[in-house]
Formats: structure tokens, C-alpha cells, sequence
């Protein structure tokens, strides 16, 4: 299903995802779920519909980063408890399906940010980030030797920080 200049329906939607991740979300997450991953809107219908829930104080943006990370309002779950019949069932229980069986993958993604960057010396750095909603929860930072090391890094972050971060912790706390 895909709405189409439907904006009310849409902030809807948006307003509904929210309420069923139970947290904050990255803009990233939001456009990928909303019009890349699923039909429920297009692109330019979605980034308008999260920059009018802005200006609406239907959700609020908790840190401007290279990916802002937003929270839904108390005025945004009034509105949605008032108004969410709107939004097709059928668009509601995709979401619900969506989001149950997703979440998890998208937190992660969404959290574990990684980066890589050449030095003067001719090494690389990599950078590492698990976020939280306030401040970051873990950050590394190293330098490697070369490039395929850098890359190799970057890309295993997602699938293994979970993991990295309980050891560092069980390490340095017991």
C-alpha cells in the first residue's frame, strides 16, 4: 500500500511504528522501514511526513547526529490513540508483523555505527559507536595497518558489537 500525498494517514503511520518499536528511532531506520523495506509511503512522502511531526510536536528529536534519533511525544500518542482506527487494519497489522519480527535487526543496526578513515602515516583508523539514547554506551577507536583490515572491521561491528561489549564489560567490572 502505498499513500501518496496522504499526509495525515501517513504521520499515522509513522506515529504507529513508534508505538510499536517502544523507543527512539533514527531517521534512517524510519525512511527505510516506511518507504524502502515496506510500501507504507514513498520517500519524499515520508521525510516530509517526520519534519511535520517535528513542527506538530508529535515527535521530538533526542540527538542530531550524522542520523538524528527521535522519540514520540506525549501529543503524538494522544493523537495516535485517538485516531489510529484511520489507519487501514490491514496497514496496522503489517507494521505490528513487521516490527515483531524486525525490531531487534533494526535496534542493532541503528545502535552499532562504525567508521573507518586513513591516516597521514598511511594506517587507518576505525571508530566504533554503540549509541544510546543519551550518550554513546561504547566507543573504540584504533588503528589498523591497511585498508582490508579497516573494512573488514567496519563491516563485522553490526553482527558482533553485542557480543564485544558484554566482554569488555564482564572484563573490566568484575
Amino acid at each position: 500500500m502505498l499513500n501518496t500525498g496522504e499526509t495525515s494517514i501517513n504521520k499515522l503511520i509513522i506515529l504507529f511504528v513508534f508505538d510499536k518499536m517502544e523507543g527512539t528511532i533514527s531517521e534512517r531506520t524510519l525512511v527505510d522501514m516506511c518507504s524502502s523495506t515496506n510500501n507504507w509511503m514513498g520517500y519524499m512522502d515520508c521525510v516530509n511526513v517526520i519534519h511535520k511531526l517535528i513542527d506538530d510536536n508529535f515527535i521530538f528529536i533526542i540527538s542530531e547526529d550524522e542520523d538524528p534519533l527521535y522519540t514520540i511525544t506525549p501529543d503524538g500518542r494522544e493523537t495516535l490513540a485517538n485516531f489510529y482506527i484511520n489507519i487501514p487494519k490491514s496497514v496496522r497489522e503489517e507494521i505490528s508483523q513487521f516490527v515483531k519480527k524486525n525490531s531487534a535487526r533494526y535496534r542493532n543496526k541503528q545502535d552499532c555505527r562504525a567508521d573507518y578513515f586513513q591516516n597521514g602515516d598511511g594506517t587507518y583508523t576505525v571508530s566504533l559507536r554503540i549509541l544510546a539514547p543519551v550518550q554513546p554506551l561504547l566507543e573504540l577507536k584504533f588503528a589498523v595497518p591497511d585498508k582490508k583490515t579497516a573494512k573488514a572491521i567496519y563491516k563485522k561491528w553490526e553482527e558482533k558489537a553485542a557480543d564485544l561489549y558484554s566482554v569488555i564489560y564482564e572484563n573490566l567490572c568484575d
